[in-house]
């Protein structure tokens, strides 16, 4: 089989691989709150770096305390939820066009992909938990309350991620094992471009 070849079939063995963290991904972007709901801001820690055996794709462990209250002049409610959240980044393959794999000569192959991005976010059920639940005298229970920190917290662990520079770290990882790879199918030299955020 030629280089040419063994270069297209590596892609799609990635391309699988990242297919399942893929699907189900999704973005909390916005966080819901209520009308008189009070966010107290406290920080993001980052507990641990992790690169992912899909190709260049990272994982964050992060944890974030989130403290919502729901003030009304008859009581509050209030929610105390330690999150404990997984962050992935990397490059989603499915955005590959013809043209973007060449090979040029015997010994030498260019890459053109997508940029980095964060392609899941979500909560560790197992580990998230509600510390504090209180209930003003005159009110009732508010059972969207907690939802409405969980996704509070999501939207922070992506910001934070982001600011922990987990898009600098799956580009680093993406450059480090491509070469690997290409260079192990005898290529000698890997030219590796990843497009501008926004530009596909």
């Amino acid at each position: 089989m030629s280089k040419a070849r063994w270069a297209i079939v590596v892609l799609l063995l990635i391309l699988v691989l990242l297919v399942g963290l893929l699907v189900g991904a999704k973005f909390s972007e916005l966080a819901a709150s209520r009308a008189g709901s009070k966010l107290s801001n406290t920080s993001v820690l980052l507990q641990q770096v992790q690169t992912l055996s899909q190709l260049v794709t990272v994982k964050y462990v992060l944890e974030k305390v989130v403290v919502l209250e729901d003030a009304k002049w008859y009581g509050e409610n209030r929610v105390i939820l330690v999150a404990h959240g997984i962050v992935k980044a990397g490059v989603d393959l499915q955005k590959l066009q013809p043209g973007d794999v060449r090979v040029l000569g015997h010994k030498k192959i260019s890459l053109s992909l997508p940029p980095p991005a964060i392609i899941d976010v979500h909560l560790d059920d197992e580990k998230t938990q509600v510390v504090e639940r209180s209930t003003g005298l005159l009110r009732e229970f508010d059972k969207d309350l907690e939802q409405s920190a969980r996704r509070q917290a999501l939207g922070s662990l992506r910001s934070a991620a982001h600011r922990y520079g987990i898009l600098k770290e799956a580009e680093d990882r993406l450059r480090d094992q491509l070469t690997v790879v290409f260079q192990q199918l005898g290529f000698e030299e890997v030219e590796i471009r990843l497009a501008s955020p926004g530009r596909r």
